[in-house]
């Protein structure tokens, strides 16, 4: 969260569609915040071009939210606005922008969206050329999910993970995290005829996460997957699959002779509650961190620990095996030289790469299986 709030300024968030449609609504949070948010101008529209404030003037759309223009969002909630027809390519870049005039106290962000945003002093949430917004930011404010009524797409893998999955190494504006590189592959492939599903792709990965342990603060800023993994997969519009690669965080983080255990248990709770709605579950082994900071013989052991869990076929419905992709042979506790984004625990691009190109396309399709 952000202290000090954003009152009489617009917000520009630059999100990234994979998948084209012909509408769509967006979901703002104020779940960080004192008071009640106060909503009175919001709008989407396409980017102009990539690293730009500057919007496609003819597909600017004032949003509504419950047809009113404006929505006041409490402490502690959100708000989901009305659809609005507007044509998104896939592979677009989206302006979401939000103007509040008031206070609201602190400001629910996203903190590692590998994406610059725009902020702009008053009202301007219609303005096209950018030109306003000489404010940049790396944050999302404010916007939890934009939502894209689709043709393209059947249903929605949802990847649920941590500072790997969010791509916190990945290159700025890129959208090379290993979730945007799967979205590229499914829609190709679909497109080329091959027998997988029609997919789109909703990262769900937040920095720091843990499958055990909560974050600091309350409501806590980084709620543990088991605490997060019925708002940002289950309830994520028509969700099919979850792609897991969550762990080594409590792996690092782990101060107790039993937390593999500890963590093997925590994701095969995670994939009974995924069960229990019919989806289906590929989960990851967990990547080498050799050379990194926290990085112990004890740690690793309880990390090949897991994966052998995994490995065995005792906790999720398939596995994607990016351990086994990312590893160096000569020296398996650690990514291969290329792979390792150079601070020995986070992939490269071409590590995020790989890690997309691991995971077998048919694994994705069919349902949940029965209670592991």
């Amino acid at each position: 969260t952000e202290a000090t709030g954003l009152a009489g300024r617009s917000v520009r968030n630059v999100v990234h569609a994979n998948t084209g449609g012909t509408s769509a609504r967006v979901t703002l949070s104020n779940l960080y915040g004192q008071a009640p948010l106060t909503i009175t101008h919001a709008s989407v529209a396409l980017s102009a071009g990539r690293g730009t404030a500057a919007a496609r003037a003819e597909t600017m759309r004032r949003l509504t939210f419950d047809g009113a223009y404006a929505v006041t969002i409490p402490a502690g909630g959100q708000a989901v606005s009305d659809a609005v027809r507007i044509v998104v390519p896939h592979d677009q870049d989206v302006l979401v922008t939000t103007y509040s005039p008031t206070p609201s106290g602190p400001v629910t962000i996203h903190p590692h969206a590998r994406q610059i945003s725009f902020v702009a002093p008053g009202d301007r949430t219609e303005e096209a050329t950018g030109i306003p917004y000489t404010g940049r930011s790396a944050y999302w404010r404010y916007l939890t999910a934009l939502d894209v009524l689709s043709n393209e797409a059947d249903g929605t893998v949802v990847a649920f993970g941590d500072s790997i999955t969010d791509g916190i190494t990945s290159t700025m504006g890129e959208n090379r995290r290993w979730p945007d590189v799967l979205a590229s592959r499914l829609r190709s492939a679909a497109a080329s005829g091959a027998d997988v599903p029609r997919y789109s792709v909703v990262n769900e990965g937040i920095t720091g996460n843990q499958v055990l342990a909560d974050g600091l603060g309350r409501p806590a800023e980084n709620p543990s997957g088991l605490s997060r993994f019925g708002r940002d997969a289950l309830s994520r519009p028509n969700v099919k699959v979850v792609v897991i690669d969550l762990g080594i965080n409590d792996v690092t983080h782990s101060r107790s002779a039993d937390g593999g255990k500890k963590i093997t248990d925590g994701l095969r709770a995670l994939v009974r509650q995924a069960h229990a709605r019919g989806l289906k579950v590929v989960g990851a082994t967990l990547t080498p961190f050799g050379g990194h900071r926290t990085w112990t013989p004890a740690l690793d052991r309880m990390r090949r620990q897991v994966n052998a869990e995994i490995r065995a076929g005792g906790v999720y419905d398939a596995v994607v095996d990016f351990d086994l992709a990312l590893k160096d042979p000569r020296d398996p506790h650690r990514m291969l030289p290329k792979y390792d984004s150079g601070d020995h625990l986070h992939p490269s691009d071409l590590g995020f790469h790989t890690m997309a190109e691991t995971l077998n396309l048919s694994l994705l399709k069919g349902a949940g299986q029965a209670e592991l």
